[in-house]
């Protein structure tokens, strides 16, 4: 059995614990899970699942990321990814100091087509080129929206701040992400876009599913489904709104909450019949792949492995899905397959993923924990696991 560094999510949970006096039959008593599963976790024997995470977090009244160790440091740094989040961070502050008389900005259409450019890098995991162009590209959108306010100019900017967000997000940076959605519902006030601003409360209900606040996460998409109402029945609100019910429904099935996770499918499953794939609208990827992608992980999320299982086999994913998305529901894949004792299949999708998508890969929490988890199943670790577990920093 090899052995694993011994910073992992289960010593850190162990270490606020300790801080907090408990020992591990009191923090169970305080969650939905077993001392059982507690005591594993801790040793590294489970893997700490994000719902679990979640409950410890609200338990010991301390950040998720105090317990994933988020964002990982050691390997940003080694990718040279850390050195780009201070410039984003400096972007994000510019919002409200008018034109830059010093700056010198490309024409407005040209910039509003880079905006667009930087969503779709993102969907294609290309976090370093993306992290790169942003800050630049804010400071010269920020003008150009200042000096020439339009609808479309802080549509533009609200995307991008959009893209900070997710960009922080796939990093670990859960702080930085928070401050480029409230610039984001700065800049869709003033853009006044129903859309955008529905966009942004779906966004903060994922931010409140990871901390475990199911009851707030489901206020915001409620919210978010008000806001959207506001713009029709368009197209572009109606993949909204889709969205929408399903971020709704990954929230239920977290909850335990079958009947409402059903109720969101069902209701995102109809408006993708009605519009077909809309993945290009707000490049939320909305569609019905989409939606059986998010069965599988309304199933991922309530424990029902062997269900999401037999739907992961029946998917088949288009060759136009993006890649971020693809990667994901690989990584959801592997935990399904690790669940259910399918320890080679976990450990091929994984590497799917890694291939597809290394960056996000690499700093994907479920990823990390399916990797330990894996480790600890294995009598005689093959190389290639001994290589993921290196390559994540475990």
């Amino acid at each position: 059995m090899p052995t694993l560094d011994e910073e992992h999510t289960g010593t850190r949970i162990a270490e606020q614990r300790k801080l907090r006096r408990l020992t591990q039959r009191q923090l169970a008593d305080r969650i939905p899970y077993s001392y059982s599963l507690v005591t594993q976790v801790e040793c590294g024997a489970r893997p700490a699942t994000a719902d679990f995470v979640a409950a410890v977090s609200r338990a010991l009244d301390c950040d998720v990321t105090a317990l994933t160790g988020q964002p990982y440091v050691t390997e940003l740094q080694r990718d040279r990814l850390a050195e780009l989040v201070r410039p984003i961070r400096e972007s994000l502050d510019l919002y409200d100091l008018g034109p830059n008389p010093d700056l010198t900005t490309r024409s407005a259409a040209v910039l509003i087509t880079a905006a667009d450019q930087l969503c779709e890098e993102v969907r294609a995991t290309h976090l370093r080129k993306a992290a790169q162009a942003l800050p630049g590209l804010i400071a010269e959108l920020t003008h150009t929206a200042w000096s020439t306010p339009s609808t479309v100019h802080w549509q533009a900017l609200a995307s991008l701040y959009r893209t900070a967000h997710d960009i922080s997000v796939k990093l670990g940076y859960y702080d930085l992400s928070a401050v480029a959605l409230d610039r984001m519902d700065w800049a869709a006030q003033r853009a006044s876009d129903p859309c955008l601003a529905a966009v942004r409360q779906y966004m903060r209900a994922l931010v409140y599913f990871r901390e475990g606040e199911y009851r707030i996460g489901q206020r915001l998409i409620t919210s978010g489904h008000t806001v959207v109402g506001q713009a029709g029945e368009t197209r572009e609100a109606l993949a909204v709104a889709g969205q929408l019910h399903l971020g709704g429904s990954v929230i239920a099935a977290r909850a335990k909450d079958a009947t409402g996770a059903g109720r969101h499918i069902a209701e995102a499953r109809g408006i993708a019949q009605r519009i077909g794939d809309a993945s290009d609208v707000h490049w939320l990827s909305f569609g019905p792949t989409n939606v059986a992608l998010h069965k599988m992980s309304a199933a991922v999320e309530m424990g029902q492995y062997d269900a999401a299982l037999t739907q992961a086999r029946k998917i088949k994913l288009p060759t136009g899905l993006a890649t971020s998305r693809r990667a994901h529901f690989l990584i959801d894949q592997a935990r399904t397959e690790m669940e259910t004792g399918h320890t080679d299949g976990a450990l091929t999708s994984l590497l799917e993923a890694r291939r597809l998508a290394p960056e996000q890969t690499r700093y994907h929490p479920a990823a990390r924990e399916t990797i330990t988890g894996l480790v600890h199943l294995s009598r005689r670790t093959p190389d290639t696991l001994n290589f993921m577990a290196a390559w994540v920093g475990l």
